[in-house]
């Protein structure tokens, strides 16, 4: 009979950080998760009291995870690490055989579940369904206007341009609402990430005619990944695009692209039906005001937008796209240092 493996191996196995804890919240072991997750090794972990490595800013919370004997479910914290701020789901479970010690756990907040990934997909149907409906009616106005504007007089043709430059703008948010009910766009990497941001800045620049710094902070080393090209730089094309607006207002508009190698970031792919890791980075930063704060949990939902005369459906396009090839894309304010963080993960190509 074929032996089960042990305890220590399961929790190796675990893609998410555990953490043990005894009575003086001293770390006394820590699976590869956590080491990755806290950019620490388990001998440096060991010994270390969990408020030394994990910061957290939430003070209830920070009690709450005081009080050894006390069960805890915290989703959507941002905590500080060894390897810069992470957004994680954090509990904490009483050892009620051993008094004062407990399990923690720490796993990624931008693992979507089952219920999340599929109401995201109805919710980016009902866009597609709804263009479909209306581009047939439109059609026919678009038709109408053009002949009225061949029969009315000087004076009022005018007013049939407007209406059908009306109609073509319509069209075209038309068409970026059945992009995102889309099949999702099939990975043909591998691809030079750098090559495509560079792509994406210059088609910037060229639309583009105030001034905005777009600059380079890439790690060379870094290997191919998997993505589709074209998907990739339109996705770019976006963010950098958002970016340079919203540092219009500043004295010197500046957009910084940064690009790494990050450890620990695993990511559940409904689609894909496994955990991926996503160890390449790019960072879109600008100094602009920032998004509105009640509208910073809503940004990649469609229809939502800080912009007075945004259509919403940017962003919505930019998760739909990275999320079809495996990636993902997180927002986040830095209110210190006045910036505004848009973060890609991708996998490596195989």
């Amino acid at each position: 009979m074929t032996t089960a493996p042990g305890a220590r191996a399961q929790l190796a196995a675990l893609i998410f950080a555990v953490l043990l804890l005894d009575e003086d919240d001293t770390i006394v072991e820590a699976n590869h998760a956590a080491e990755e997750m806290l950019g620490r090794s388990a001998r440096k972990l060991s010994e270390k009291r969990f408020w030394d490595v994990v910061g957290i800013a939430d003070e209830r919370l920070c009690e709450r995870l005081a009080t050894a004997d006390a069960q805890v479910i915290a989703r959507g914290v941002t905590i500080a690490t060894a390897v810069g701020d992470r957004r994680v789901n954090i509990s904490s479970s009483p050892m009620h055989s051993d008094a004062g010690w407990r399990v923690v756990t720490l796993s990624d907040a931008g693992q979507p579940e089952n219920d999340e990934d599929e109401s995201e997909r109805v919710e980016l149907r009902a866009p597609a369904v709804l263009a479909h409906e209306i581009k047939n009616p439109l059609s026919a106005i678009r038709g109408a206007s053009q002949l009225l504007a061949r029969r009315v007089a000087g004076k009022d043709k005018p007013l049939a341009k407007m209406i059908s430059a009306e109609v073509d703008r319509i069209a075209e948010l038309i068409d970026r609402m059945q992009q995102l009910g889309a099949k999702p766009v099939e990975v043909t990497g591998p691809c030079n990430l750098h090559e495509a941001i560079r792509n994406a800045m210059g088609t910037v620049r060229a639309g583009r005619s105030e001034a905005c710094e777009l600059v380079e902070e890439f790690d060379p080393s870094l290997p191919p990944v998997a993505a589709d090209q074209g998907a990739l730089e339109q996705v770019l094309i976006n963010l950098l695009a958002n970016a340079c607006d919203a540092s219009a207002t500043c004295e010197q508009p500046q957009v910084i692209v940064r690009t790494r190698f990050i450890s620990g970031l695993v990511f559940n792919t409904i689609r894909f039906g496994k955990a991926t890791r996503l160890p390449i980075e790019i960072t879109v930063t600008d100094r602009g005001a920032g998004i509105d704060p009640a509208l910073r949990d809503h940004v990649f939902e469609p229809f939502v937008s800080s912009k007075p005369h945004g259509q919403g459906l940017g962003l919505s396009l930019v998760r739909k796209l990275l999320r079809d090839m495996g990636g993902r894309i997180s927002h986040e304010r830095d209110e210190r240092a006045g910036e505004t963080h848009f973060r890609i993960n991708l996998p490596v190509a195989g």
